[in-house]
């Protein structure tokens, strides 16, 4: 991945000043939104629909007008740019290709409209085919392409006008899953070649955490949390983070005591849990808690657990096989349901635990995560 920590101390490409949108004055899609990407930066705006990220993005590209705040593209204020007039270009969902035109006519589009050079353009949509992958390509028509192949002409097709910006609007959602994992390796690898910023909307997690540097999720017009995808996963800022990105496992908990710089909490279902000096701090004075574990961080066994690690005895409900892991579900005491993640390492038709089988699910104090709200 690109080294940002420098080019973040300059100037950012984009910088997101308090935007607001509103839609027929009671509607509001985004809220107060402010926030700076770095020159080369692969950024992802995630969340669920109607969060604001697609309103986001295309207020960036000049589709839609913020009510209030304003967006600068390296350094320049956008609010009375046309978008045709900004240094970006946008790929969207659908590819938007045309099926009467050939792959390099395709390509060479946006070039003839504005202008450039005939002499110029061949060379530049050569290059432009070869950056994706799309070489020889060019007599084709459309309909003669996979899904994957269209979608890397309407890639070739945004960067060949050499955009400071590239926008991706869901652009892999029309994909089956296989191909949209590929793709996703072959846009950080393009994102990685030519330099330049992407910006990523989707709702899909995984997409988010395999391709972008930083990811902003969003909830009702907010940004909830901004962090690189290791930081989002491992420290997620609140309950609505913890369970959009990744799976998770989350329990109503109240703070009991404090003991030796411990905090003791009361969890519902599982009852009095000691976490280690300092975890939690934040979160001590707050009513509402959740404590939280991600699946994969469980552990089950027929013994009781060492004192050291924090656990319970549950009942097995459910075993669902994915293939290379398999998802144990179980109930606690009190009858919630709790999800465990195990890697099936071994060459082995036979479930690891029996449905009705009474287990001990356990995990390390550290990777508990105390959530605020």
């Amino acid at each position: 991945m690109t080294d940002l920590q420098g080019r973040r101390a300059g100037q950012p490409v984009i910088a997101i000043d308090t935007v607001t949108k509103r839609f027929g004055g009671s509607v509001t899609a985004v809220d107060r939104v402010s926030l700076e990407i770095a020159p080369g930066e692969f950024f992802a705006l995630l969340g669920p629909s109607g969060c604001g990220k697609t309103t986001l993005l295309r207020m960036i590209a000049g589709f839609e007008s913020p009510t209030d705040g304003r967006i600068l593209i390296d350094g320049q204020d956008m609010s009375h740019v046309s978008p045709n007039k900004r240094p970006i270009n946008m790929v969207f969902q659908s590819y938007a290709v045309f099926p009467h035109m050939t792959v390099a006519k395709n390509v060479a589009y946006g070039l003839k409209v504005t202008g450039v050079p005939q002499s110029e353009i061949a060379g530049r949509v050569e290059e432009a085919l070869e950056l994706v992958h799309l070489g020889g390509y060019g007599a084709r028509k459309p309909d003669q392409l996979s899904g994957g192949q269209r979608q890397r002409v309407a890639l070739a097709r945004a960067l060949v006008k050499r955009p400071k910006v590239l926008l991706l609007d869901e652009p892999l959602s029309a994909l089956d899953a296989k191909l949209r994992e590929a793709m996703q390796l072959e846009l950080v690898r393009l994102q990685e070649s030519v330099g330049i910023t992407f910006i990523i909307v989707t709702h899909d997690q995984s997409e988010a955490l395999s391709m972008a540097n930083r990811i902003a999720v969003m909830e009702r017009g907010s940004v909830r949390q901004l962090a690189s995808p290791a930081d989002l996963y491992e420290n997620p800022a609140n309950r609505f983070v913890a369970d959009f990105i990744g799976k998770v496992n989350l329990f109503e908990a109240r703070v009991a005591s404090r003991d030796n710089g411990s905090l003791v909490l009361h969890v519902q279902g599982l009852g009095e849990v000691r976490l280690p000096q300092g975890m939690g701090a934040a979160e001590a004075g707050r009513a509402d808690l959740a404590l939280a574990v991600r699946p994969e961080k469980l552990r089950l066994e027929r013994e009781r657990p060492s004192p050291e690690r924090l656990g319970f005895e549950g009942q097995v409900q459910q075993v669902a096989y994915y293939g290379e892991t398999s998802s144990v579900f179980l109930t606690d005491q009190a009858g919630h349901s709790i999800a465990v993640s195990i890697q099936n390492e071994g060459r082995s038709t036979q479930p690891m635990v029996t449905v009705g089988e009474r287990v001990w699910c356990s995990w390390a104090p550290e990777d508990t995560l105390l959530l605020a709200d």
